[in-house]
């Protein structure tokens, strides 16, 4: 996508889930704005990984921690105000999603998805929104699926939660509106990443679902990251409460 800039130098950017997939993606591309960047995930292994990729040097602050729970997420913000003194955007892009069907869901499973889904994202977005109400300016981006729009087989608490992201987008949007923090989400269609895998991987499934795309081919990380970034850019300050659609049209020819 060539050299584009987003003019993020020097701001601080959270991202949640950034140890691999479109997170990781999105951080890259970060710090390769010279923004700073805090990163965060369960796994320490998982994390000390993507450092050793990013090579963000002072500029990327990585922080373990489970965003569906409270303390956590206290202590991922504390961390990140004591090392950059401030929070100028958060990223929502934590998401996890366990094969199954609604009406006989285990209720464990439901928890466990919506917990780490629209649970993790209000817990940061509070926190973030918080942040930024006090000091007037922010975006907060929130990363969902075109699963919240429509059903999908055995994705259905994964869309019950991601639709619960975009309503949230909506209301916070409206919260924090008079304080100028902008706050949106992207929905893309599959992604290449270890997440979606067992779909893509095979060759039968990734030709009907592609059949479903107009542009002919799933999103690749990147198709996700640009966006992300634009969203948390000045260019978007007249942008707030909306889900942009990156799914190749899908949505556009099968809602």
């Amino acid at each position: 996508m060539g050299n584009l800039s987003y003019d993020l130098a020097g701001k601080v950017v959270m991202v949640t889930g950034a140890s691999r997939g479109i997170g990781l993606e999105i951080a890259r591309l970060l710090i390769a704005q010279e923004a700073r960047v805090v990163i965060c995930s369960r796994k320490t292994e998982g994390l000390d990984a993507a450092v050793a990729e990013l090579k963000g040097g002072d500029n990327l602050l990585a922080v373990s921690a489970h965003v569906a729970k409270e303390g956590d997420v206290n202590a991922l913000f504390d961390q990140a105000l004591a090392r950059f003194g401030t929070v100028d955007a958060l990223i929502n892009n934590v998401g996890m999603n366990i094969v199954t069907g609604t009406v006989d869901a285990d209720f464990g499973v439901w928890k466990k998805i919506v917990d780490s889904n629209l649970n993790g994202a209000f817990l940061c977005s509070r926190k973030a929104g918080q942040i930024m109400r006090e000091k007037q300016t922010g975006k907060i981006v929130s990363i969902t699926s075109i699963a919240a729009q429509k059903a999908a087989p055995f994705m259905g608490v994964y869309g019950i939660a991601k639709a619960g992201i975009e309503m949230m987008t909506r209301v916070i949007a409206q919260e924090l509106a008079p304080f100028n923090v902008q706050v949106n989400a992207l929905a893309p269609c599959m992604v290449r990443t270890k997440f979606s895998e067992p779909f893509w991987s095979n060759p039968e499934i990734y030709a009907q679902i592609v059949k479903t795309i107009p542009l002919g081919r799933i999103a690749e990380p990147a198709d996700v990251a640009h966006p992300a970034l634009f969203l948390c850019s000045a260019a978007a300050d007249f942008i707030t409460g909306q889900t942009l659609n990156v799914d190749g049209g899908a949505t556009a020819v099968s809602i």
